[in-house]
């Protein structure tokens, strides 16, 4: 299963670092934790940049593999 991994303000909202979510793409992914834990972390979603293989997700329809990492990072401040 795909992993997702929460940083600052989008961990705090699902309450855990990272999970294992069962999806075949980014979207099916988001959609699946924004029903697990709610419209806050919908809202932190969609103010945030989404990094698989540590590469940008311009694309949240993108597939996801098995042994895939999803990063969810929400704005940071300061610089």
């Amino acid at each position: 299963m795909p992993t997702l991994r929460y940083f600052a303000a989008a961990a705090e909202a699902a309450g855990t670092e990272r999970e294992e979510i069962s999806a075949d793409s980014v979207s099916a992914a988001l959609e699946a934790a924004i029903e697990a834990h709610g419209p806050k972390l919908a809202h932190v979603i969609a103010h945030s940049s989404l990094l698989l293989k540590g590469q940008y997700v311009g694309d949240r329809s993108m597939g996801l593999a098995a042994d895939d990492v999803l990063d969810v990072l929400p704005p940071f401040a300061g610089g």
